[in-house]
């Protein structure tokens, strides 16, 4: 319901999330979502499995584009842009060969 888990205050998403900051942060330096996850917003976009291109026309819960491509989907936004582009429903797109400064991915284990 709003743009940020921080609420719809880009102000209040600076101050608890690593956007438009500049820098690059230490993985968990600022304070978890309610959900318990470091760095949601920021820091750096995460790849994700999804190819980039136009989601279908008609209405979908959780497209996930199509099955080839060129480029993979970023998530997250990072430290280097403006915080409109963390918003978790903002895809950024990326050649699997890249290789930039802002552009990361995020290890999951099972405990």
């Amino acid at each position: 319901t709003t743009p940020w888990w921080t609420g719809a205050d880009e102000n209040d998403l600076k101050a608890k999330e690593n956007v438009g900051g500049g820098n690059l942060a230490v993985v968990g330096s600022k304070r978890p979502n309610p959900f318990g996850l470091f760095d949601t917003h920021g820091n750096v976009w995460e790849w994700v499995q999804d190819w980039y291109g136009p989601y279908p026309s008609i209405a979908q819960t959780d497209p996930t584009g199509p099955t080839t491509g060129s480029s993979r989907v970023l998530r997250g936004g990072s430290w280097f842009g403006d915080a409109i582009i963390a918003r978790s429903a903002y895809r950024g797109e990326s050649a699997p060969s890249a290789r930039l400064s802002y552009d990361g991915f995020r290890l999951v284990r099972n405990p």
